[in-house]
């Protein structure tokens, strides 16, 4: 199988072009390539694949072999590929994800794609539609007790669960302990990603992430911008904001007059190869 691998702001994934390549078992296929000492090493496997809906169709699965709805890092990579490898010459692309349509647009350096602008659609805020087994109309600032201590979150669906939660610094989190308890933790039917952010200013946040199927991850698109929405929920920041994540800066704007979430970051290609499955 030939195969790229790419990463967003160190969010990496193994891309294949299923173009001109057949994977017949990716959930398998996906834990394979994903392993950092017998693989080629991963948060999952991509695939670029044909659409009858949007100009490219995305299929993601994470690490373990399950199969993820939506990846921000993930998207912008694939706008990079299909550009820089000459399947499109459009600097604006539709991308159909299991979390919905997403538009693409494609900002060129001497002819290949430095950052992509994404818009990611209405953020989900209905507890039953993102799941959450809460009740009302919203989940901000929802308490939740998680090994013994009680955290304060605010949950956001942006095509995949998210779990915000304000930390007073995100540098002595023991993730490898708390991640997994909030990612099975019972509230959540389909598991969560769980964000824990740090509040800068009006305009910047520090934030790790433990995705749910990956474990803790140096970026997650998606989880910067729940995070954004979450600040802007809780009245924390402004409608801009810059996301450090361990792996880079995402930035990420709200729209209020459309509703929309727009993220803007980089996408890079770090090599090509073939692997024997």
């Amino acid at each position: 199988m030939k195969f790229t691998k790419m990463h967003g702001c160190g969010n990496d994934y193994v891309y294949v072009n299923c173009f001109e390549e057949t994977v017949k078992n990716p959930e398998e296929a996906a834990k394979i390539v994903s392993d950092r000492h017998y693989g080629i090493g991963s948060d999952g496997l991509i695939l670029i694949c044909p659409s009858d809906k949007a100009d490219f169709r995305m299929a993601m699965y994470n690490l373990d072999g399950s199969e993820g709805k939506m990846c921000g890092n993930g998207v912008r990579c694939i706008a990079k590929y299909v550009y820089d490898h000459h399947l499109t010459d459009k600097t604006r692309i539709s991308l159909e994800t299991l979390g919905g349509i997403k538009y693409l647009d494609l900002n060129i350096k001497n002819g290949k794609v430095e950052t992509v602008v994404v818009d990611m659609g209405e953020p989900v805020l209905t507890p039953e539609d993102i799941p959450v087994a809460v009740s009302g109309d919203q989940a901000v600032n929802i308490p939740l007790e998680v090994d013994g201590k009680v955290w304060y979150m605010t949950c956001i669906s942006m095509g995949n669960p998210h779990a915000v939660v304000f930390v007073d610094n995100t540098k002595d989190l023991d993730l490898e302990k708390i991640g997994p308890k909030f990612e099975k933790h019972p509230i959540f039917p389909e598991q969560v990603n769980t964000e824990f952010v740090h509040v800068i200013d009006r305009h910047t946040v520090d934030m790790r992430v433990w995705e749910r199927g990956s474990g803790e991850t140096l970026a997650c698109g998606t989880g910067a911008c729940a995070t954004a929405m979450a600040c802007i929920l809780n009245h924390m920041t402004d409608d801009e904001v810059l996301i450090h994540l361990l792996g880079g800066d995402l930035l990420i704007r709200y729209d209020r007059e459309t509703n929309h979430i727009f993220m803007t970051g980089p996408a890079a290609e770090v090599f090509s190869g073939e692997i024997d499955l």
